[in-house]
């Protein structure tokens, strides 16, 4: 008998076989169909369904073809015609330094500053004796439709008997006289670091007003009272699925004030528990004693009291969970430019600079660590080049990963400079919100080209786009997109020249593939594809056709990491994990959200 007739039989024969049972045939653990989805893989840019396996995205298509993938223990979700795009990649953000994040009345996006008053009279009245009122960052005075900083008289008034700070950024901060007693300004129970200034009025009594750079704020976060370990991990659920409302799936956490290994116990208690919704791979800063080496502190810290390696994920299920990256933002506390718009630039000495960074750069290429050094600005890039460009010289980076973050002002010859070297460029969006003090100290034809957009994505060197938040800028990357497109800033200026702006596909790309180069998963990650990480979200409003100006509302109605939905809002609310009781019980997170508009 012939193959072929021994084939034709074999078919007849199992025709009339019974049907194997549906729970046995293979299919998809999650089916998202009725999407538009943008999937940003050349060969197939557009889809409507797509299917999930262990995690990872198995099959693109239209809704017949994926739907055909299910079996009965499918869950199937309709996206109801919703833009469904890859998550975003966060790739320069402070997530553990929200430890304290339901502690903090959250500013950001408040449209008004007679609003923003309004909420500190509020949490004034529940705050309990020994806690202090606080705004920590995240805001601009230039988002208030009054245009303008709070008073010290009105911040008086909204909180009358608790002490408060509110901090602009890490540029300055308004602080009563409650609260300056407690810290000792004025006394030597409080050391002010360099660059300092607390204000005084024509009588010499300290206004409550102070200005400085990021040591100052870092000290003044020290002297507060601080949260207990479980508020610390209920802080992080919260201030993580906050991230996972804007449709973040990955954080790359850049440095926090109590570094690795303790200042990460809170995440392992949430790994733990299982319940650490985002992919956060770290990178790790060892703050250390003046003269000290931070270099060799990250060498200490990886190598004896917590050894790990870039590359090692300590997560047990989810890829690029818990990652130890590299050693940034900051390799030197003095090589540190800070990126306070309103004053000049911090400008580093050459010979410092290029001996620093030779010695401990040099250490961390001899290990074959990957570095990311905090740069603002292109009179620090220049000799921070001359040095690493010595340094390969003598010793080859030989294709090892590093970065400059932020790079606000780097000049056409320093982009070639940072590409022929292999490096890439973490921007962030402070030009978006505090654009408007730059133009006034920095003047408006140099804002017009800050940073250079076009350039830099025209280059083709590796390039993401973050927030930077949640202490410097707002956490959510949707202001930084549409500052992007429209080029104006949050109080509607013009801050970048109508050459200098991108299409919405090209910042988009810079969230999620751009983004992914700096945690090494630019093939696994940022694409709508098979092989990919599923992780995606579906948005409450078309980006691609939404009106410009109101890209920066747009947030995620259901947001997916490793194939689990994460974050849900409306009907898709029941679909995500119940967070957990929210404490302290006065916490303004419990009565105003993270961001205008979540409660």
């Amino acid at each position: 008998m012939s193959a072929l007739r021994l084939l034709a039989l074999s078919h007849l024969l199992l025709a009339g076989l019974p049907a194997r049972g549906d729970e046995l045939r293979p299919g998809a653990d999650l089916i998202v169909f009725n999407a538009k989805i943008t999937t940003q893989h050349l060969a197939q840019p557009a889809a409507s369904a797509v299917a999930i396996k262990r995690g990872r995205i198995y099959a693109v298509g239209d809704d017949a073809e994926i739907l055909a993938l299910k079996n009965s223990k499918t869950q199937l979700i309709d996206a109801e015609g919703h833009r469904l795009i890859p998550g975003l990649n966060e790739a320069h953000v402070h997530v553990l330094n929200e430890n304290n994040y339901n502690y903090n009345v959250r500013w950001d996006g408040v449209p008004t500053l007679s609003r923003a008053l309004e909420m500190l009279k509020e949490q004034a009245k529940r705050t309990p004796k020994g806690q202090w009122v606080k705004v920590i960052g995240g805001w601009s005075p230039y988002q208030f439709k009054e245009n303008r900083f709070p008073t010290p008289e009105e911040l008086n008034a909204a909180v009358p008997d608790r002490p408060y700070i509110v901090q602009y950024a890490y540029n300055q901060a308004f602080l009563n006289e409650l609260a300056m007693k407690e810290i000792g300004v004025g006394t030597p129970k409080f050391q002010m670091p360099p660059g300092t200034e607390f204000e005084k009025d024509k009588q010499g009594k300290y206004t409550g007003v102070v200005r400085g750079f990021t040591w100052t704020f870092v000290a003044l976060e020290a002297v507060v009272p601080l949260p207990s370990f479980e508020e610390k991990v209920n802080s992080l659920a919260y201030a993580i699925n906050d991230l996972n409302r804007f449709g973040v799936v990955s954080a790359l956490e850049s440095g926090s004030i109590i570094p690795y290994p303790e200042g990460h116990k809170p995440i392992e208690a949430l790994i733990k528990d299982q319940r650490l919704n985002v992919r956060l791979p770290f990178m790790d800063l060892q703050l250390v004693e003046p003269g000290a080496s931070m270099v060799d502190a990250e060498i200490d810290a990886i190598t004896q009291k917590s050894p790990t390696s870039p590359g090692d994920n300590t997560h047990p299920t989810l890829a690029h969970g818990h990652e130890y990256q590299t050693n940034g933002e900051v390799l030197n506390a003095q090589l540190h430019d800070h990126e306070n718009f309103d004053r000049p630039a911090v400008v580093i000495d050459r010979e410092l600079m290029r001996k620093t960074v030779e010695e401990d750069v040099g250490k961390l290429v001899k290990r074959r660590s990957p570095f990311r050094m905090h740069v603002s600005y292109d009179e620090n890039i220049s000799p921070f080049l001359d040095a690493l460009e010595s340094l390969n010289k003598k010793m080859p980076f030989d294709g090892l990963r590093w970065s400059i973050e932020h790079a606000e002002t780097i000049s056409p010859k320093n982009i070639e400079r940072i590409k022929k070297l292999g490096g890439g460029i973490a921007l962030d969006d402070k030009m978006a919100l505090h654009g408007d003090g730059f133009i006034k100290t920095h003047g408006r034809e140099v804002a017009l080209q800050t940073p250079r957009l076009r350039q830099l994505v025209d280059s083709g060197i590796p390039l993401a786009m973050t927030t930077d938040g949640f202490r410097a800028s707002s956490y959510n990357p949707w202001v930084a997109i549409q500052w992007m497109v429209t080029g104006k800033s949050v109080s509607g200026s013009e801050i970048l020249a109508k050459d200098n702006r991108l299409s919405r596909e090209e910042a988009l790309k810079l969230y999620t593939l751009g983004a992914a180069w700096f945690t090494k998963t630019e093939n696994e990650s940022g694409r709508i594809a098979p092989g990919n990480l599923a992780d995606f979200a579906l948005l409450s409003t078309d980006y691609f056709s939404v009106p410009e100006g109101e890209i920066q509302h747009i947030t995620s109605v259901m947001t997916v990491v490793d194939g689990k939905v994460v974050f849900g809002a409306g009907k898709y609310s029941k679909l995500a994990p119940e967070l957990p009781k929210i404490i302290p019980t006065w916490s303004p997170i419990k009565y105003f959200g993270g961001y205008s508009g979540a409660k």
